[in-house]
C-alpha cells in the first residue's frame, strides 16, 4: 500500500478533485482505491482555508508506480490490523465489569465478541432513562444522585462534546478499533480520519444504546441500578461482590471501571485494603466567548459553514510554575450543571453533533498536585474537590455561579498585561451564557484558593495575547470545573494489570489510567485482552 502525506486541497473540494490530485502525485493513469487516514484544517493563510490529507492508496503495479514517485511525499506502508488474542471462548467463566462508561463498555464488547458473556454492573440508569433524569435536573434542580451527568450508561463523556482524539500512541491498533466500533454502532464515518474527531452528545447517546444491544446479542448482560457496595476477597483473591448492600454474587474476575466521580466506591475500596494513591489533576473554571470571536481568530471570518465552528487549544505557565491550559473545548456548545452530590456543584461543557450554538466554551484549568490537597491521605484529592464544589454551590445558591471576567480579574491583586481588554471593548455586556441548568451572577472569584484563582487570571491574560478578545472583561466565567480527571490511581501490576487484590483489574479513567473517552475505551480493550489470556491460561493449567 502507498501512503501520500501532505496532500493539500481547498476546503470545499470535491471527491473528484481529491482523486485527481492523488493520480497527479502518483503519475498514475488508472483508478486508485483511496482511503483517508487523516484530515486536518490548514488555516495558516486565513481567510483562505485548506484541508491537509494523509491517504492510503492501492494501485496496480505498486512497485513500478512507487519507483517514479517523489519519496518525500509517498512511502510504502502497512496498516496495523487489530487482533484480539482470543478468537472464541466456550468455557463457563463470566467476567464481571463494574461500570458502563467507555472503559467498561469497550471491555465488555470485546469480551462478549470473544464468547466470554460478561456481566456489566452499572449503578445508574440506561441511556434512555438517564437522558430524562439529566434534563429534569437541569429544568427543576432536582438531582438524582445515581443517574446524572456523571453516573449512568455511557459515563460522564455522554454529556460532553464527545471528543475522540487522544495522544496515546497506537502501535497495537486499539485506537482504530475504538473508532471502528463507534462507527459500527452509529457514529459518522468522518471520525475515522478527522484530526480532532467528535460525535456530540445527541449521537453518542444512540451509539451507546446500540453498543449495549450488541453486547446483549453476543451473550453479555448489562444490569442497571446495580451499585457495587462491597468487595469480598480471601487471601487477597477476589471471591464475591455485594450489590446495593444486599445481593451477593460470586466473582473471580472483576474489571473495575468506575468513573472519576465514584467517590463512595473509592472509599469502599480503600476500606477493603485496595492499594491506591493520590495523583495530580487540574481544576478551574468554564469560560464562554461568542463563537464568532473564536471563528474570526481561527478562520479569519465570523462564520464558516463548511468547516463548522472553530476550536482552540491554549497553554500557559503561571508565575508559580503551574500549567494553565484549555480543556474540553466545546465549539457552539453549552456549559452544563454536572453535579452528582447534594450540596455540591460542578460544571462541564457539552456540544451537540452540529455544534451550532452561539457560544464557545472551554475549561481553563490549573494543574494541582497532592501537595495542594492539605493531606497525604490517598483520598485527599476527593476532599479538595468537595470543598470547592461546596463553595460553588453556596455561591450560586444551588445554581451555576456566573461572573464577568472583568469583575473576576478586578477582585484579585494580579498584575496583568497592559493591553488586556477592559469591559466591553470587543464583547458586548449584553453577551449572555449558554447554560443547561439554572444560573445566577455571583462572586466566582472566591471559589478557588487565591493562588489558583490568580493562576487562572495569569493564564487568561496570556491567552488574550494569542486570541484577541479572549480576556475581554465581558467574557463569562462559570464554576467550578473540578472533574477533569480522577484524583486517585488504583495501583495495578504492570504485567498482569491486577490490583493489590488478585482478580480485580483497575481500568479506565476513574481508576487513573485514562483521560478521555478514547483513552478509556483503549484501556478497556487492553484489560479485556489481558483478562481473556489469563482466563484461558488458568483453564489450560
Amino acid at each position: 500500500m502507498l501512503r501520500i502525506n501532505q496532500l493539500k486541497l481547498p476546503a470545499g473540494h470535491t471527491r473528484e478533485e481529491l482523486v485527481k490530485q492523488v493520480k497527479k502525485i502518483l503519475k498514475y493513469e488508472g483508478m486508485p482505491e483511496i482511503t483517508i487516514v487523516r484530515r486536518s484544517i490548514d488555516a495558516r493563510k486565513k481567510p483562505q482555508l485548506f484541508f491537509n490529507y494523509i491517504v492510503n492508496v492501492q494501485v496496480k503495479n505498486q512497485a513500478e508506480i512507487y519507483r517514479k514517485c517523489d519519496k518525500k511525499k509517498v512511502l510504502i506502508c502497512d496498516d496495523v490490523i487489530y487482533q484480539f488474542p482470543v478468537a472464541h471462548y466456550s468455557g463457563q467463566v463470566r467476567p464481571i465489569i463494574i461500570g458502563a462508561g467507555p472503559a467498561g463498555l469497550f471491555c465488555g464488547y470485546m469480551l462478549a465478541e470473544a464468547g466470554f458473556r460478561p456481566v456489566l454492573l452499572e449503578r445508574g440508569n440506561p441511556a434512555e432513562e438517564r437522558i430524562k433524569d439529566v434534563h429534569t435536573f437541569w429544568k427543576t434542580g432536582k438531582l438524582n444522585t445515581e443517574s446524572n451527568v456523571q453516573f449512568g450508561e455511557g459515563g460522564a463523556g455522554t454529556f460532553s462534546d464527545g471528543k475522540l482524539n487522544t495522544l496515546i500512541k497506537d502501535k497495537y491498533g486499539r485506537n482504530r478499533k475504538v473508532l471502528e466500533l463507534f462507527v459500527k454502532c452509529g457514529a459518522p464515518e468522518e471520525i475515522l480520519y478527522d484530526h480532532m474527531p467528535h460525535i456530540g452528545t445527541d449521537i453518542l447517546c444512540k451509539v451507546i444504546i446500540n453498543m449495549r444491544n450488541k453486547i446483549h446479542d453476543m451473550g453479555g448482560e448489562v444490569r442497571f441500578g446495580a451499585k457495587v457496595t462491597d468487595v469480598e476477597h480471601h487471601n487477597r483473591q477476589m471471591s464475591a461482590l455485594v450489590i446495593n448492600g444486599k445481593e451477593r454474587i460470586p466473582a473471580r474476575y472483576v474489571v473495575l471501571a468506575p468513573g472519576h466521580s465514584a467517590r463512595d466506591t473509592f472509599m469502599m475500596l480503600y476500606e477493603n485494603g485496595v492499594q491506591m494513591e493520590a495523583k495530580p489533576f487540574a481544576v478551574g473554571m468554564r469560560v464562554e466567548h461568542p463563537q464568532e470571536l473564536i471563528n474570526l481568530s481561527q478562520y479569519g471570518r465570523k462564520e464558516e459553514k463548511l468547516l463548522g465552528n472553530a476550536v482552540y487549544k491554549l497553554t500557559a505557565k503561571s508565575s508559580d510554575n503551574r500549567g494553565v491550559y484549555s480543556f474540553c473545548m466545546c465549539p457552539g456548545g453549552y456549559v452544563v450543571n454536572a453535579s452528582s452530590e447534594q450540596g455540591r456543584l460542578a460544571v462541564n461543557g457539552m456540544s451537540y453533533s452540529d455544534r451550532s450554538g452561539s457560544n464557545a466554551n472551554s475549561a481553563i484549568i490549573i494543574s494541582i498536585t497532592p501537595e495542594d490537597f492539605g493531606s497525604s491521605h490517598p483520598l485527599a484529592g476527593i476532599e479538595f474537590q468537595r470543598r470547592i464544589e461546596e463553595k460553588a454551590f453556596q455561591m450560586g445558591h444551588g445554581k451555576i455561579p456566573v461572573e464577568r471576567y472583568g469583575d473576576f480579574r478586578k477582585a484579585l491583586t494580579v498584575k496583568f498585561s497592559k493591553n488586556a481588554q477592559e469591559k466591553g471593548e470587543l464583547i458586548s455586556q449584553a453577551f449572555q451564557p449558554c447554560i443547561k441548568g439554572g444560573w445566577e451572577y455571583s462572586m466566582v472569584h472566591d471559589i478557588l484558593p487565591e493562588n489558583l484563582a490568580m493562576a487562572f487570571v495569569e493564564g487568561m491574560e496570556q491567552f488574550g495575547e494569542k486570541i484577541k478578545g479572549f480576556n475581554d472583561g465581558n467574557v463569562l466565567v462559570e464554576g467550578v470545573e473540578s472533574r477533569t480527571s480522577s484524583p486517585i490511581r488504583i495501583v495495578r501490576d504492570d504485567e498482569t494489570l491486577q490490583s493489590s487484590i488478585k482478580g480485580l483489574y483497575p481500568c479506565g479513567e476513574g481508576a487513573g489510567y485514562a483521560g478521555g473517552i478514547t483513552s478509556a475505551a483503549m484501556d478497556g480493550i487492553c484489560v479485556a485482552e489481558k483478562l481473556a489470556r489469563q482466563i484461558i491460561d488458568k483453564e489450560i493449567m
